[in-house]
């Protein structure tokens, strides 16, 4: 750290500050997407990536809105309270991987939950009454490092593999992030690592078998997925899972939980909040699971549906699925430990999808990062269903689709984040819907 700085030393004028300006702030909380949030003379918002609550800090004004001001971190001028150690070495180098990595872990719960809270009061539209009879639990997931099973990697002209630098097409080659379960990426992240085709990316899968799969792919377009193997470096290219007391076999670029505990946490909560849900014994046997990847939370729900038959649902009425979800490398794919469930795949897009699907009783969506959306919130309200949980691993997007499904008639009952993302601003949330009325 360098020597603290007086307000006399930096540039001040009426019209507050001006791009290019170096400002002294102190942060007061955090916001979405990880950054703190400290205010300029003038009043307005100044966003500071890198910093938290507690920090004074020496930040350069990068855009000046009327309302607001984005900034670079400069220096950390005095640390606060939050501000631990690096956990990293990669992010300490630069790596978008652990934005957290300075941030005391044992407050990182009650941050995230901030954050959450936050975006369903701005963009959910909760008003303090909804907001203040909501319970929000938090649940941390274990470990806190060494957590990640699996990662994609850049590779850069001279063919060494690492994480991209935050907002860079520079990698990170010479060490790994700690995220990473042990033995994931040795010999492949470092000086004497292998070398492999520059420009591919690469995945890299420790299953639950233990053996390790690594795969060369096509770069992804900022915000989807590309899942073609170009070629196998290691293993078999298919990785074998377990999970929820069942083994799913995929090709190594078909999505899974990257944290080892999140797939038991997530279905046993599903199965949890459904069986408790009051369901009514009349209703449908039918769920939908949709975004299902390879079929996770299939026995959940089959399990959810088979418990309303102890309430009287004809016998004839056995529990039916329908699995839906585009990604030719997971739904395309039947998974043998799934043999005894009625389930249909469907290698569809959700919005083409839905309303062509017998009604439900139960509903499970878990979309990605983007969230599910307007139509497809709407598709599933009018079918119907006693009970939807709703996954969502952007707070924001989450809060927006919760906007959707209390406008479709859908009321928030039961809501977790999970902090399945340790050491990075990222987290999960799961929400339970029934209809308001």
């Amino acid at each position: 750290m360098t020597s603290p700085h007086t307000h006399s030393e930096f540039h001040e004028s009426e019209s507050g500050p001006s791009k290019g300006e170096e400002l002294l702030l102190g942060v007061e909380r955090m916001a979405h997407g990880g950054v703190g949030i400290a205010h300029a003379e003038d009043g307005r918002v100044v966003f500071v990536p890198g910093a938290f609550p507690g920090d004074k800090v020496r930040v350069v004004a990068r855009k000046v809105k009327k309302s607001f001001i984005d900034s670079e971190l400069v220096d950390v001028v005095e640390a606060g309270p939050l501000r631990v150690a690096s956990s990293c070495p990669a992010a300490a180098r630069g790596a978008g991987c652990c934005d957290f990595h300075e941030l005391d872990p044992s407050k990182e719960a009650e941050i995230k939950v901030e954050v959450l809270i936050d975006q369903l009061r701005r963009v959910a539209k909760l008003d303090d009454s909804e907001l203040a009879a909501l319970d929000v639990v938090a649940q941390e997931l274990s470990p806190q490092r060494g957590w990640r099973t699996r990662v994609r990697l850049g590779v850069d002209k001279q063919g060494c593999a690492g994480l991209r630098k935050k907002s860079s097409t520079e990698l990170v080659t010479d060490v790994a992030c700690t995220q990473l379960v042990p033995g994931l990426v040795d010999g492949i992240v470092g000086a004497d690592a292998r070398r492999f085709t520059p420009g591919a990316e690469v995945i890299v899968v420790i299953d639950s078998a233990g053996n390790r799969h690594v795969v060369e792919s096509r770069r992804a377009p900022r915000g989807r997925r590309v899942e073609t193997v170009l070629d196998v470096v290691e293993g078999s290219g298919d990785v074998v899972q377990a999970a929820d007391g069942h083994e799913f076999r995929f090709p190594a670029t078909a999505f899974w939980q990257a944290h080892t505990s999140a797939p038991d946490s997530y279905t046993q909560l599903v199965r949890d909040w459904l069986t408790d849900s009051s369901a009514d014994p009349a209703m449908p046997a039918v769920a939908w699971d949709l975004y299902g990847g390879v079929g996770l939370f299939v026995p959940a729900l089959h399990d959810a549906l088979a418990d309303t038959a102890s309430l009287g649902r004809p016998q004839a009425q056995a529990p039916k699925i329908y699995s839906v979800d585009y990604s030719p490398a997971a739904a395309a794919h039947p998974q043998e430990s799934l043999a005894a469930y009625d389930v249909s795949f469907r290698n569809a897009k959700v919005e083409a999808c839905a309303a062509q699907l017998p009604a439900p009783g139960y509903v499970v969506l878990d979309p990605p990062r983007t969230g599910a959306g307007d139509e497809v919130v709407f598709a599933v309200a009018q079918a119907g269903p006693r009970s939807v949980v709703h996954v969502g691993c952007d707070p924001a997007t989450f809060a927006r689709d919760l906007k959707a499904w209390k406008e479709a008639g859908y009321a928030l009952k039961r809501l977790t984040m999970v902090n399945a993302f340790p050491g990075t601003h990222h987290f999960e949330t799961m929400a339970l819907l029934q209809p308001a009325s």
